[in-house]
């Protein structure tokens, strides 16, 4: 794996060449991943790749000027080039009077997010654990599709203001989608340490939803009381996120605007942003090197925090919260480590207390129709079912809706217990399952 002396001695040649051209302002990214993918359908194997790779990003910094080149040859001439690269364009661009000069080391708590186990998986042990989730959907007569991956990456971030920050991880992710004739399910899950996963467990949830699918009916769309699991939150709520930002505040493109500390949501819901949390992963610095702060985005239905670049922070007399992305770039900032604080009902309480409603196992093709107001459009897939006098009692065609975020926010009657969720549409995030009120679809989908 990357050392930090590697990453040093790649610094030095970066900026010794950045010296010779006059430049002294240097920042480097160095990334290594390794990422190995079994990928399964049919109720067979068909595909297991494997890719490895080391990259620098480099960018010189002259007064107010920057610019981005990046190499993954690490050669010295191959890196020296790089560098010639970036501060050629660095000295073709504009000036950007708000640039401020490259941050300065601070103190960074780091988190321990590697696993051995997820470091060392072979093709061998995905494989095993595909069969026999296989092996699940084969007993119900049914065909099973999906993926198995592990990683590992290094990220490091050294700049000639001494910032060195470093930081390695593991993921793993198992994802099934079991076809049962016009039926389907689907259940997908991620986790730092691949034992954490249980893809026996996941296959069966799949498979059971699929089997509940496999007829479904056509009901009129309205406004109904919904169970949404984890997985559909993740994606529905978490497109709010990036207007959490002082920078999107500022150019008046956040539903935030002139709305912060007013009583938006309901006041059973509070998220924070907080990269430490055991169920969360990531760096524990931004793309300039300073330390995520924890923050409370929502408090008690009230948006209260923030997240704020270097930049935009000198701009609004804020301070950093380690938000940044890597400069250059028109967006400025955003939370990456969402935590949506649940509660203690479970999803199969949500259903046997809901008279009549819909459970949505996930959505997808989420896309925004009214930025202020938040109001998204999307569809169910993979599992959806009407809830009569507490029971599931068939699956139905598939919905398309228009629902406001705000306004979802607003009526959340039950929260469940957090997890790590896993989707399609956004990254993973720790959200609850949620009961809500007065869920708007607007038609029957063709399929």
């Amino acid at each position: 794996m990357l050392t930090r002396e590697r990453c040093q001695e790649l610094f030095e040649i970066a900026h010794g060449e950045a010296r010779r051209l006059g430049v002294s302002g240097l920042e480097v990214l160095v990334h290594e991943g390794a990422e190995s993918l079994t990928r399964f359908a049919n109720n067979a194997i068909h595909q297991n790749v494997a890719e490895r790779g080391l990259g620098m990003s480099i960018r010189p910094q002259e007064g107010h000027r920057t610019a981005r080149a990046e190499t993954n040859r690490m050669d010295r001439d191959s890196i020296r080039a790089a560098v010639g690269e970036a501060i050629a364009i660095m000295r073709a661009r504009e000036e950007d009077p708000a640039l401020l000069p490259m941050a300065e080391a601070a103190a960074i708590e780091p988190v321990d997010r590697f696993s051995a186990a997820t470091e060392s998986c072979s093709p061998m042990d995905r494989a095993r654990k595909v069969a026999e989730a296989i092996a699940v959907a084969e007993s119900a007569g049914q065909t099973a599709a999906g993926i198995f991956s592990t990683e590992f990456a290094t990220d490091a971030l050294i700049n000639s203001n001494g910032v060195f920050a470093m930081h390695s991880q593991t993921m793993s992710v198992f994802s099934i989608t079991a076809i049962d004739g016009a039926g389907s399910g689907w259940a997908k899950a991620s986790a730092v340490d691949v034992a954490r996963l249980d893809p026996i467990a996941l296959a069966r949830t799949a498979s059971r939803k699929a089997k509940l699918s496999r007829e479904p009916k056509e009901i009129e769309p309205g406004r109904f009381t919904v169970i949404l699991e984890p997985a559909a939150v993740l994606d529905l709520v978490g497109q709010m996120f990036p207007d959490f930002s002082g920078t999107a505040i500022e150019d008046q493109r956040s539903f935030l605007t002139d709305r912060l500390g007013a009583e938006l949501f309901g006041s059973n819901i509070t998220i924070h942003d907080d990269v430490r949390h055991p169920l969360q992963a990531g760096t524990p610095f931004d793309g300039e090197g300073v330390p995520r702060q924890r923050l409370t985005l929502v408090d008690r239905g009230v948006p209260t925090e923030i997240c704020w670049s270097r930049n935009a922070a000198a701009r609004n007399g804020k301070a950093a919260t380690g938000h940044g992305l890597p400069l250059p770039n028109e967006i400025g900032e955003t939370p990456m480590n969402i935590v949506i604080a649940g509660g203690e009902t479970p999803v199969e309480e949500m259903v046997r207390s809901t008279e009549r409603g819909i459970w949505v196992t996930r959505l997808w093709y989420i896309r925004e129709v009214d930025p202020y107001e938040k109001i998204m459009t999307g569809m169910t897939r993979d599992g959806t079912f009407l809830v009569e006098n507490g029971e599931p009692v068939c699956a139905v065609r598939n919905f398309r809706f228009n629902q406001g975020l705000i306004e979802l926010l607003s009526n959340v009657e039950m929260l469940g217990p957090v997890v790590r969720a896993s989707g399609e549409e956004t990254f993973d995030m720790v959200v609850p399952a949620m009961k809500v009120n007065g869920f708007h679809f607007n038609e029957v989908t063709k399929f």
